[in-house]
């Protein structure tokens, strides 16, 4: 029982699943803004152009 409660060795794939669930979320919520961003700025350098 001693060792399976010391045994950590999945902890680190865990720990990689909760830190990519939290970037994923984070970009979800940026994205708009960036998005939008970079809509309003290659307009303007379209419009540079012309």
């Amino acid at each position: 029982m001693r060792k399976f409660l010391n045994d950590q060795s999945g902890a680190t794939a865990i720990e990689y699943g909760l830190i990519a669930a939290a970037m994923a979320v984070c970009l979800l919520t940026a994205m708009p803004y960036i998005t939008n961003a970079l809509v309003k700025k290659f307009n303007n350098i379209g419009a540079a152009l012309k």
